[in-house]
């Protein structure tokens, strides 16, 4: 049997048992944003890795190694924000090819500085070495966070309403552009880019949010809300009905989806890479929340549909009648999927 029959997610299934039960009580590893250690003062570190595998996850060619060392600070840091926390240090491992020039090195840093010092993330370690053929990156944070305020996947029950705090498809579209070899033919599609290359991670967003006893699960938006959805209800065994037609989308994209002749809601359902924040909020409370996000954040967080009862499974109503997705969130090793 290979990969690609079972694909990311059965994999993980499949190896991570043994290893989430050997845990320490109060710990918390494989199947959250960020692995949880409990610490002496009430407060929890917070562990979260990413890699970035060119032609995998970014050209080099279609990618400035400005954005690329700014993106790949930014992915992890989305992690500590899905978890309420703040970031505290990074690690930092490069493999590289014998044809990198020593100056794509330093932009690389330049951009990854930029961002660290912007978060207050100091760079504390890390390793170097020879790659065959292509740059891989690979990235660790630590960060903080108090018990009481993290917020898990598992925290998410039928009835919640289903929240993100930003544009969905703006990332995916940029990489539609990437993928056509598009430079920026006017302001909408260097903001789609920007959005690709150069993602926000919403750490205060990510804050605010564990504050509040209305938030009862969080994470990020990396491989599209058809899959990260699918994420939630698996540890929360509830479901998700998605209303498409509330499916944030900025202008920028619509008017360019437009042009192009995308389909929009492919984008902000699958697409993934939009490093905003995925949540579960008390029915009872949302509308206060909603408020008072709009009010501290100067924009809104949409509700975009409902948790139910129904175990991982992720449905869609356009006007109250069942709708199907053109594609689904992406997936490494599944034979098919977006990304």
């Amino acid at each position: 049997m290979k990969v690609t029959e079972i694909g990311e997610f059965g994999l993980i299934r499949r190896f991570s048992p043994p290893f989430v039960a050997a845990l320490a009580a109060g710990e918390l590893g494989i199947g959250d944003d960020c692995a949880v250690l409990p610490q002496p003062d009430g407060s929890v570190l917070l562990a979260t890795t990413d890699m970035l595998v060119e032609d995998v996850h970014f050209l080099r060619r279609a990618i400035v190694p400005a954005d690329l060392g700014w993106k790949s600070l930014a992915v992890n840091l989305s992690d500590i924000a899905a978890m309420g926390g703040t970031p505290q240090a990074a690690f930092l491992s490069l493999a590289l090819p014998r044809d990198v020039e020593v100056e794509w090195v330093d932009d690389f840093f330049a951009g990854f500085k930029e961002l660290a010092d912007a978060t207050g993330t100091a760079l504390l370690g890390g390793d170097t070495t020879r790659s065959p053929e292509r740059v891989v990156v690979n990235v660790a944070v630590l960060g903080r966070a108090a018990a009481d305020r993290v917020k898990l996947r598992s925290g998410a029950r039928p009835g919640d309403a289903a929240c993100v705090t930003g544009f969905l498809g703006d990332s995916g579209a940029g990489l539609e552009l990437v993928l056509a070899g598009r430079q920026a033919a006017d302001a909408d599609e260097a903001a789609l880019l920007r959005a690709h290359n150069r993602p926000r991670p919403h750490l205060a967003e990510g804050a605010w949010l564990a504050a509040r006893p209305e938030v009862g699960a969080m994470m990020d938006v990396s491989d599209g809300i058809d899959s990260d959805l699918r994420r939630i209800g698996e540890r929360s065994r509830c479901g998700a009905l998605v209303e498409i037609e509330r499916l944030p989308v900025s202008p920028e994209l619509a008017r360019t989806a437009a042009r192009h002749g995308w389909d929009v809601t492919r984008l902000a359902a699958a697409a993934g890479e939009d490093y905003c924040l995925l949540l579960a909020a008390d029915p009872g409370g949302v509308a206060g929340l909603a408020a008072d996000f709009a009010a501290a954040f100067g924009r809104p967080l949409v509700t975009i549909g409902t948790f139910t009862g129904e175990p991982e499974a992720v449905r869609y109503e356009v006007g109250g009648r069942e709708a199907k997705l053109a594609g689904h969130g992406f997936d490494h090793f599944a034979a098919t999927g977006d990304g």
